[in-house]
């Protein structure tokens, strides 16, 4: 475990235009600063190892680069690519990924179960009440999984200050206004040791996509207060860079229970808690909720989270859909690309949203829209075919086509889908076109079928052998 938040948001903030520009195109000088400034805030080497080896600049940076792109799972070049710089644009924690904020050696803990905690000042972002309710509820999110018992305190010292500062506010660790660092804590100890400083030039929120939501901020951060690191798993809570995820669908994930029941032990009862784990792409279990393109790119999505292939890349990368779609639902039931239109659709239950590139176009819409009928309450899969402006959408054991040209659901339909697509069986996960074929995903299995010829046309593979496995 290398814990820290739950957090990867706004790609809208980071250059939306990376994922459609080749990766290793020509940064500038602004970006190679950032680059330093980055690299030396939350990857800064052992000066003296280098010293001694008489590393020059441009070696330190390839070595600290190297070390940022192997934690945030990118393809590891030691070269400042625009993929690169999507990551370090993003909103985050403060707290260096490698290590923490050191008061003193080794991994310090709380040596007791009875923490106490104060609220020194408040965001005048939200009411004082909501702010107590967003922090009482970031400490239950770790007493709930671990023997400890947190106590606030209204004056005095406690073990864990809280307070919302801006800019150079005494501790070494300035804060850089609007968006950038979001918050940062230190690890247990005397003084400045435990407390969770807030950047009060960020709009705190309670709820909603809108702004930086305390709670989940404010659970990261009460993370490195108990003795946490940052987590190299995209779906932690104590993953370096901020994501949105609604505070009442909120569970503490299961990287983060293993990692604070490590230093705390379990909690004392017969059932101990779990919660979600993040999905192996090679993992022999795996499965897709719906499969898409995005201009020229695949998007495979599971639960929370959907991996990301570019075909020319052999890296395959995995993101919070809330990392760019802070108001997309989970567990999604269909998607397909429109490239006439140069939109995807997502569906789920009977709504649908529209998306253009990684933008909300359109936010929930009805299904039947297209003319589908009102006993159809959910899209098991969906595809459109760019040759024929024809869109397929699959549901039980039967088809639709809708005309995109026309925008009107084809008379005939619907059609039995093991008549039409000979070895084909329902109930169908997700459906992809490409290259002239359609891929059939069902449970662990991909069937790669030739409509020209109605047949399937290579052997049945793991549906994840898309994803290098």
């Amino acid at each position: 475990m290398t814990g820290l938040s739950i957090w990867v948001f706004l790609f809208l903030t980071c250059n939306l235009s990376a994922f459609a520009t080749p990766v290793n195109s020509p940064i500038n000088d602004a970006d190679m600063d950032l680059v330093k400034k980055y690299l030396k805030t939350f990857y800064q080497s052992n000066d003296e190892r280098r010293a001694k080896i008489r590393m020059d600049e441009n070696e330190i940076l390839t070595e600290d680069l190297k070390k940022m792109q192997e934690f945030f799972g990118l393809n590891v070049t030691g070269k400042p690519d625009l993929k690169t710089l999507a990551v370090m644009k993003k909103p985050r924690c403060g707290v260096p990924d490698l290590g923490s904020f050191v008061l003193s050696d080794g991994n310090p803990k709380w040596e007791k179960t009875s923490i106490t905690y104060r609220i020194v000042s408040y965001t005048s972002d939200m009411h004082p009440s909501d702010t107590d309710e967003a922090i009482r509820k970031a400490f239950e999110v770790w007493s709930n999984v671990s023997p400890l018992t947190f106590t606030r305190l209204y004056d005095g010292e406690a073990d864990i200050m809280i307070s919302f500062y801006t800019r150079d506010h005494g501790d070494n660790s300035p804060f850089d206004g609007p968006d950038g660092i979001l918050a940062h804590a230190f690890q247990p100890g005397k003084h400045l040791g435990g407390d969770a400083h807030f950047d009060e030039e960020e709009f705190w929120t309670k709820d909603g996509p809108r702004g930086r939501n305390l709670f989940l901020v404010a659970a990261h951060e009460i993370g490195h207060s108990l003795g946490l690191s940052h987590s190299t798993d995209v779906g932690a809570l104590m993953f370096p860079n901020y994501s949105y995820t609604a505070p009442k669908l909120f569970r503490l994930p299961q990287d983060d229970i293993n990692g604070i029941q490590a230093i705390y032990g379990k909690i004392e009862n017969p059932i101990q808690p779990t919660g979600p784990s993040t999905p192996e792409a090679c993992s022999a279990k795996t499965t897709f909720d719906a499969v898409a393109t995005i201009r020229g790119e695949y998007l495979f999505f599971k639960d929370r989270h959907f991996w990301r292939k570019h075909p020319q890349i052999y890296n395959v990368e995995l993101y919070f859909i809330t990392f760019f779609w802070p108001t997309l639902p989970s567990s999604i039931d269909a998607a397909y690309e429109n490239s006439g239109q140069d939109t995807v659709l997502i569906f789920k239950g009977n709504k649908y949203w529209v998306l253009s590139g990684y933008d909300i176009v359109d936010q929930a819409q009805s299904i039947y829209r297209f003319g589908l009928p009102r006993n159809v309450k959910k899209i098991d899969a969906a595809f459109s075919n760019p040759e024929t402006g024809k869109t397929y959408f699959f549901i039980g054991n039967k088809y639709w086509r809708y005309n995109e040209m026309e925008q009107s659901m084809e008379k005939g339909y619907p059609r039995n889908i093991a008549q039409d697509f000979k070895g084909i069986k329902p109930r169908i996960d997700a459906t992809l076109y490409d290259n002239g074929y359609i891929y059939f995903f069902r449970g662990t299995k991909v069937f790669q079928f030739d409509p020209k010829n109605e047949r399937i046309v290579r052997p049945i593979r793991r549906s994840n052998a898309w994803l290098n496995c």
